[in-house]
């Protein structure tokens, strides 16, 4: 892949996460019940960008936990249903909560679609709302995000690339065109 253009600096993806941070607020009418589920990989990252961004907005820390979708995905083309399934663990409770699902990119919908499955299994949430730093279009499913960072118009021969540095050892969005 051939690198097209820096999409985000990292001052730039902070800038999005704290605007995205003071809508969540707005839109939950404060922080009562809410929980952040970032999905692997980098949404977990992002997931605590926000919650840090709320701590210095609010002065609370808003619990969060990661999402693996793995075993929900519908692309998976072997299954080995005699492996066992572990339970996983969130690491925070979703019951009655508004659960606040983190993303890196969307782009088809259907990463999300997972993630509602596997949240479902876990218990039933007050809410469920997606957060995503990168909105890239073309959509599968009937899904939108609730608090999108940046609209990034594709074509399906491009690639958005979130880097974070906790994964990556730097912090930008990049756009890639397929070779």
């Amino acid at each position: 892949m051939k690198l097209k253009a820096q999409i985000m600096t990292a001052d730039a993806m902070d800038r999005a996460l704290k605007r995205m941070a003071h809508q969540i607020l707005e839109g939950n009418e404060g922080y009562q019940d809410i929980v952040f589920l970032g999905i692997r990989t980098r949404g977990v990252p992002l997931a605590r960008a926000l919650a840090r961004h709320i701590r210095e907005i609010e002065g609370v820390d808003i619990p969060v936990g990661e999402l693996d979708i793995t075993h929900y995905r519908d692309d998976l083309t072997e299954i080995d249903y005699s492996a066992e399934v572990h339970e996983m663990d969130l690491g925070v409770p979703v019951a009655r909560k508004n659960v606040i699902l983190v993303d890196d990119v969307i782009y088809t919908g259907r990463t999300i679609r997972a993630a509602l499955d596997a949240i479902s299994e876990r218990g039933r949430a007050a809410r469920i709302q997606l957060a995503v730093l990168i909105d890239r279009g073309h959509r599968e499913l009937p899904i939108r995000a609730d608090y999108v960072g940046k609209n990034v118009p594709t074509s399906r021969s491009e690639t958005v690339s979130v880097l974070v540095e906790e994964i990556d050892g730097q912090t930008c969005v990049n756009l890639y065109e397929k070779d």
